[in-house]
């Protein structure tokens, strides 16, 4: 339900100043994903897909609780801001080591997990002893997983190595102080940690009413785009929206005849408790009548992932 501002709260908002991000709300960013993957799930034809990622959505939350990952040092943020760059940029980035004790926490969870799949448990414990016995091939596929090369990607294990990373950032991200954002960042990528995005949001309420949001895959944070913009290649004159005939109200795919892409747009006036990661997920028909049309997505969603064959992650045994 929507909160209805006070009278000072009203007064105290700047309506001519467009908040340029949103970091992610630390306290309910991944159980809100659950819960929003578990209702989407109640009429999917990949309901099982859901309620596994819902599994993985409460691990991560339960891991985000206890992480604090050392964040981006006074000149790393300096250099950020003087050359207009993501302060915490994915790719390229020296990761903690404890990333992978998220990883392994995750893992374990799954594991001990009511109604997660005896293949899905499979695929933990392999990782968990490649995690002993193989670290520099995991954080090779980290590396692969975060600069989105599909062909270096084990489809079944990168949606947990993909949990794992979402937590690091997020935890990164949730304690960042947006002033010492740069006044700019490069078009198209997230401002704080240089992900792409998976969708973006058309907000309600408050400050952010009406505006579109891109959302970033990694870290949870959003970060705001003028509406009718292509969001791969800022064209305004070619962007078209397409919808599944009867299908929800809530979800169109934006198109680009510039640049033949497509990201997914959410609108929260139709239905306020959308989550970009979750309904991306739950919404793979569109996918198809997009790639039918001759539409190519811009990027991926970070909990599915293809083989080369091009099957998707809940076909690779996850079921």
């Amino acid at each position: 339900m929507q909160r209805i501002l006070s009278r000072g709260e009203i007064e105290d908002l700047d309506h001519n100043s467009i908040a340029r991000v949103r970091l992610p709300t630390r306290d309910s960013v991944f159980a809100t994903r659950a819960a929003r993957l578990r209702k989407l799930a109640q009429d999917s034809p990949v309901a099982d897909y859901l309620h596994l990622m819902a599994h993985v959505a409460d691990a991560q939350q339960a891991v985000l609780a206890g992480c604090q990952a050392p964040g981006a040092w006074t000149q790393q943020i300096e250099r950020a801001q003087a050359h207009g760059m993501p302060p915490l940029q994915a790719v390229g980035y020296r990761r903690d080591p404890l990333w992978t004790g998220l990883l392994r926490q995750i893992l374990m969870r799954l594991e001990m997990t009511a109604g997660v799949p005896a293949e899905a448990i499979e695929v933990c414990r392999d990782l968990r002893r490649a995690l002993q016995e193989q670290p520099d091939a995991i954080e090779a596929m980290a590396d692969a997983v975060l600069a989105e090369r599909d062909g270096e990607v084990d489809s079944a294990a990168a949606p947990f190595i993909a949990a794992a990373l979402q937590v690091y950032w997020t935890d990164l991200a949730g304690r960042f102080d947006a002033r010492q954002l740069p006044v700019a960042s490069p078009f198209g990528v997230c401002a704080v940690c240089g992900s792409l995005p998976v969708a973006s949001v058309v907000r309600v309420g408050g400050q952010f009413d009406g505006y579109r949001y891109l959302c970033c895959a990694l870290c949870a944070s959003e970060w705001h785009l003028v509406r009718v913009t292509c969001s791969h290649c800022e064209d305004t004159e070619t962007v078209a929206y397409h919808a599944i005939e009867g299908g929800a109200q809530a979800i169109r795919a934006e198109s680009c005849d510039k640049c033949h892409t497509y990201r997914k747009i959410f609108y929260q006036e139709q239905d306020f408790d959308v989550e970009p990661v979750a309904d991306d997920l739950a919404s793979l028909m569109l996918d198809v009548l997009m790639g039918e049309a001759g539409y190519m997505r811009a990027s991926g969603n970070p909990l599915l992932w293809q083989d080369e064959d091009g099957e998707g992650g809940e076909q690779a045994g996850m079921l």
